[in-house]
């Protein structure tokens, strides 16, 4: 599934895997794009951005993953792109600690951290504003 109200403003892509039941999204605004709980292969994120002539800027992560392995850190280490977890999150790699309510621009687009455990203890939702 992709969207695009105005293509020149936002791009948004689902990837869904269909055999774990697991999406993930592609989201890109004037060259920078973001990426929310990526999957182990992560060659068609690479591929969206090229076609969109996307820089990868954020991994963002909702939760440790316990029914699939996610692609972070192959990404974060083919991108340089900053992997983000939400409160309460520990891990033996380097990522951005996001605050409840945190901000991160991507292009012209916000997406701001909400701290939602219960699914796990750093579960996190991102809520995305357009300009």
């Amino acid at each position: 599934m992709a969207f695009s109200l105005n293509p020149d403003l936002m791009y948004l892509q689902q990837i869904y895997t269909r055999c774990l039941s697991e999406a993930s999204y592609f989201i890109e605004s004037s060259g920078e794009a973001a990426i929310i709980d990526p999957i182990r292969d992560t060659d068609s994120y690479i591929q969206i951005a090229k076609e969109h002539n996307a820089t990868i800027k954020y991994i963002f992560e909702t939760h440790f993953h316990a029914d699939f392995i996610s692609g972070h850190l192959d990404l974060a280490k083919k991108t340089g792109a900053t992997i983000i977890y939400g409160p309460n999150t520990k891990a033996n790699f380097k990522f951005h600690l996001a605050n409840d309510g945190e901000e991160f621009k991507v292009g012209n687009l916000t997406l701001k951290a909400i701290h939602t455990p219960g699914h796990t203890l750093e579960s996190t939702c991102y809520l995305l504003h357009d300009e």
